[in-house]
């Protein structure tokens, strides 16, 4: 079972014409629907507001089948961001969090929505950064998750939204003693060790407890770093629409493969399962570049795609 915690918000993206399209959004929103879309049945432990916008972000995770594990809805008003894309494709965001439903999370009602059977938690993003579910998900991490639960961290760093840049550092390396995989970008690595050649910079993030750092960088290989080794894969070559979710696909990706072919943080030291889980996570956040908004594709889409048709992903494929 694997759980995904942080934020749901809704995307106001400004069109080139000037109009607002209004697209369901967040980190860990599109992290789970990944997963879900990908084969997998996660839960989503997230707060939801009983605005219209909470009914549309409920609506969404209903149809990719991915469970609401805090049904509770709040009367706080659905969480925001602004998305301007430019011509490139590259989407840059503001938002708009405090009192909004996604901060709204208080940790005995998260720690007590953890389900039976938890293998994997993933969490992330703006939820990392804002009060009070920032330390409810540091506590639940500290001390409700079970021992042998793979944990996935994906910072996902916004700097418009810190506020408190040292107390972020100071909870993000509290968590990472915990966490098995960390999944950054090379802007993330740029934020947390400002002039630091990225490199350097993922490696720092090994000696603060992970087994795994996974790096991406647009369009450059995606690499992964273990103690003493490193594998990268090609990212393939689409025609970017716009970039919105796609770091957020290629994390769920990685888990969903991980977890579908029924391995485990004591895994994480394999390079070759480590490689073929990189190369489906740089096919599907490829492919989810190539449509408007965070649409990760379906596990029917990846049909004939090198990762997925590698290694054990083509034992899965032939057992399905």
């Amino acid at each position: 079972m694997i759980a995904v915690t942080g934020e749901a918000l809704i995307d106001l993206v400004v069109e080139p014409g000037g109009g607002v399209a209004v697209r369901p959004g967040g980190g860990p929103f599109n992290t789970a629907r990944t997963i879900a879309r990908l084969g997998l049945a996660p839960v989503f432990l997230g707060r939801l507001s009983a605005d219209r916008f909470g009914a549309l972000l409920r609506a969404g995770l209903d149809r990719d089948g991915v469970t609401l594990g805090v049904p509770q809805l709040t009367d706080a008003p659905t969480t925001l961001a602004a998305v301007d894309v430019d011509p490139g494709g590259v989407a840059r965001y503001h938002f708009y969090l405090s009192g909004t439903s996604s901060v709204a999370m208080e940790h005995a009602a998260l720690s007590a929505a953890l389900p039976a059977g938890l293998t994997a938690l993933h969490a992330g993003s703006l939820a990392l950064m804002t009060e009070p579910i920032a330390t409810s998900i540091e506590r639940l991490i500290a001390s409700d998750v079970p021992a042998g639960t793979l944990v996935m961290i994906d910072p996902n760093c916004r700097p418009e939204a810190i506020t408190d840049r040292p107390a972020y550092l100071a909870r993000l390396s509290r968590i990472l003693r915990r966490a098995d995989v960390v999944k950054v970008s090379v802007e993330d690595l740029d934020y947390l060790a400002p002039g630091v050649p990225a490199p350097a910079a993922a490696a720092a993030l090994l000696d603060q407890g992970p087994a795994l750092v996974l790096v991406t960088d647009g369009p450059h290989p995606a690499r992964a770093l273990m103690p003493g080794q490193e594998v990268s894969v090609d990212v393939p070559k689409v025609q970017v629409v716009d970039t919105i979710g796609a770091g957020d696909a290629f994390g769920g990706a990685f888990l969903a493969w991980w977890a579908a072919n029924g391995l485990t943080r004591s895994d994480l030291h394999e390079c070759g399962p480590v490689r073929d889980a990189l190369q489906v996570a740089a096919e599907v956040a490829s492919l989810t570049c190539t449509r408007v908004g965070a649409e990760p594709p379906w596990l029917a889409e990846l049909t004939g795609l090198p990762g997925w048709q590698s290694g054990l992903g083509a034992e899965r494929n032939q057992l399905a």
